[in-house]
């Protein structure tokens, strides 16, 4: 058996071990698109369910679409499934972010990037931090992500933030700031999610987007925000208690099934990380690039 084989069959045990995640309480979310999220932009290419349940945007030579949160968040965990665009998606982008929307603003951004057909989905994942960005990274999918919906979350917390992938870490940022690094502490962010036009860099800024194959369209369900709400005062969010479960010492570093998932991830499936990119930074990468992820 393959070394892939045998990470995939452990995937297969650890999501069944962590596909029910035991809370204390704080989840805010409805469950329905409309209670919990508006519309940002072309509400004519954005579905909603009769139920609320479900929603899809598509993208068309006309416009993309966007919708966002109700509520602002500091430090939670937020899982949104997602089916991607199919067949030939070049030049599309499905962002999913959190973000502060403040001049030196904090954002944590996953960007799926769409590829011509039979090449594999790249997600592209982003941190700005007091303004700053530039920390991409890029990894391919190692299932198709058109098929069906897979879950992708972010776990922030006062210690480190985590994308996940069906519950597979594929990147941490570490709060370094004791040592310069500036990390999202302070500011709450807001769930946005859009569908657009990303033609000039998506796809190598190569494989322009084929309108003949439209409309695209990408589909969420089932999400989940487990967070706390902002309401004035960071102090309540930063707390340690029951509620705040993310804040628990459990949660502030990968455990030891993570680790080995997350090492998989970076050796097989990695194509970019800015902190191995010498020639972008002139030598001079980043603070974060010499420090502990976990």
């Amino acid at each position: 058996m393959s070394d892939n084989h045998r990470i995939v069959i452990f995937i297969g045990l650890f999501l069944t071990l962590t596909s029910i995640r035991i809370t204390d309480g704080s989840v805010v979310s409805t469950g329905d698109f409309n209670k919990d999220f508006f519309v940002t932009w072309s509400p004519s290419h954005v579905n909603t369910s009769a139920d609320g349940r479900a929603r899809s945007m598509k993208l068309d030579q006309e416009s993309g679409a966007g919708f966002a949160s109700n509520q602002m968040f500091l430090f939670g965990q937020i899982d949104m499934q997602i089916k991607l665009v199919p067949g030939d998606s070049a030049g599309t982008v499905v962002a999913y972010y959190l973000t502060s929307d403040q001049p030196n603003r904090d954002e944590v951004d996953f960007e799926f990037l769409g590829n011509v057909a039979g090449k594999p989905y790249i997600i592209q994942t982003n941190m700005f931090a007091d303004g700053f960005g530039n920390r991409e990274e890029r990894v391919n999918l190692w299932f198709d992500p058109t098929k069906d919906f897979h879950t992708y979350s972010i776990l922030w917390n006062l210690h480190q933030i985590v994308f996940m992938v069906d519950w597979v870490p594929i990147r941490v940022y570490r709060n370094h700031a004791d040592k310069g690094v500036a990390f999202p502490r302070w500011q709450p962010m807001s769930i946005k999610t859009s569908l657009w036009n990303g033609v000039s860099w998506a796809t190598r800024g190569k494989d322009k987007t084929d309108w003949s194959k439209g409309p695209f369209i990408a589909s969420f369900r089932n999400y989940k925000i487990d967070a706390c709400v902002w309401k004035g005062n960071a102090r309540f969010c930063r707390a340690e208690s029951p509620t705040n479960w993310w804040n628990k010492k459990k949660f502030s570093t990968l455990t030891k099934t993570q680790r080995r998932l997350f090492k998989w991830v970076r050796k097989h499936h990695m194509i970019y990380e800015y902190c191995q990119d010498k020639q972008r930074f002139q030598g001079n990468l980043p603070k974060e690039c010499s420090l502990p992820k976990y």
